[in-house]
């Protein structure tokens, strides 16, 4: 941990446990991602873009096995 982490730990643990609490769960939603709603749309309009693309035989299939084979050689 960095020294800054540490400082900022042992701040946190001389809080009350609400406040201890309330911090845990921000932080802990930091890590999503999920909720920048732009990224969410552009991932969207990628997958029916890709999805039209082989619905309209512009991307070709391929078996799991020659997909796996090609990847084990990698």
């Amino acid at each position: 941990m960095t020294a800054l982490a540490e400082n900022i730990f042992k701040e946190a643990v001389r809080l009350n446990p609400i406040d201890r609490a309330e911090l845990i769960q921000r932080l802990f939603c930091s890590f999503d991602t999920t909720s920048n709603k732009q990224i969410e749309d552009n991932w969207k309009a990628e997958v029916e873009d890709r999805v039209s693309a082989y619905d309209s035989g512009k991307i070709p299939s391929d078996t799991m096995e020659n997909v796996f084979e090609r990847l084990s050689k990698k």
